[in-house]
């Protein structure tokens, strides 16, 4: 009787960690083969495939049907009709995967920038081989794997003024979501502010005075990706403020060569020379401070 009492309460209290811990994935068996079949051949990618959730599911979930494969290994010696997802076109990679991973941001992977460019799920995730703690990534960090292709942004996170990403800080996921691509650039916001913002959020207002080139777009004058210029600038001051702001209302209105200290520059080729309006020797926010926005008494202009 005591026997009894005791194994009720050892199953109750399994039952109770299972409630509470969760189970291990379990290695799926269905009928005509049974996964452990498959170690015999390929150990390797077992032994890692059986730690993820993926080995709930059975290797038949992505290869297809493998009995026929075991059974020709085994009785003949000569591996059977497989799914191999390596030799197959993206769409059909995209299609097994996404039966399973269909919800969420990957309801608009379809039509999206990634898939529309032949990327595949397999490009950037393995099943088997893994190297990164999170998302099966084929590489050991997201930027890396980011990277691989996208070797011009690579080369921006390098510059001098940059976002902590290379620092391991932040990640290309943090404003891209590399699934989804219902918006540009597949950027998380709806637009680029609305991503910036996020973090910046000093910058979001509502001001009194606004900047419109700020409300419009933050990349008009600063380069998310990075720059060799202070503060992610697309350009040096005073000439990122004289793109747009030409002629101004100070005295002297234009810097040319009466006063610029650079004097007059000749443009290659040109038979006239083309004098310089940039002042070399301002910077803009000397006194126009508040250039996202303000509202103080001087907010027309910026000011302090």
């Amino acid at each position: 009787m005591k026997t009894l009492r005791h194994l009720a309460t050892l199953a109750g209290l399994l039952a109770l960690a299972l409630v509470l811990f969760g189970a291990p994935p379990a290695l799926a068996d269905t009928p005509g083969y049974d996964v452990n079949d498959c170690k015999t051949c390929h150990e390797a990618a077992f032994n890692q495939f059986k730690t993820t959730q993926h080995a709930a599911q059975g290797c038949n979930s992505c290869h297809g049907d493998v009995t026929e494969h075991v059974k020709g290994n085994l009785e003949k010696g000569e591996p059977g009709p497989i799914k191999k997802l390596g030799t197959l076109p993206a769409a059909e990679v995209d299609a097994t995967c996404l039966t399973c991973h269909d919800s969420g941001k990957h309801e608009n992977w379809k039509g999206g920038v990634h898939e529309r460019r032949g990327v595949s799920c397999t490009s950037c995730h393995s099943v088997h081989s893994f190297k990164s703690p999170k998302g099966q990534l084929k590489t050991v960090s997201e930027t890396e794997n980011c990277s691989s292709c996208h070797q011009n942004i690579r080369a921006k996170l390098m510059r001098t003024s940059h976002h902590p990403v290379r620092e391991g800080k932040m990640a290309c996921s943090s404003c891209h979501d590399p699934h989804d691509g219902a918006t540009p650039k597949m950027i998380k916001g709806n637009w680029i502010n609305e991503s910036c913002l996020t973090c910046h959020t000093e910058k979001r207002g509502p001001f009194l005075w606004e900047h419109a080139p700020v409300r419009e777009n933050c990349a008009l004058c600063h380069d998310p990706h990075g720059s060799n210029h202070d503060k992610l600038l697309v350009a040096k001051q005073p000439f990122l403020c004289q793109r747009c702001h030409l002629n101004t209302r100070h005295p002297g209105t234009l810097y040319d060569r009466g006063n610029s200290f650079a004097g007059p520059t000749v443009s290659p080729g040109a038979g006239n020379p083309i004098f310089s309006s940039r002042a070399a020797e301002h910077a803009c926010k000397n006194c126009h401070q508040n250039v996202h926005g303000g509202n103080g008494p001087s907010g027309p202009y910026l000011g302090r």
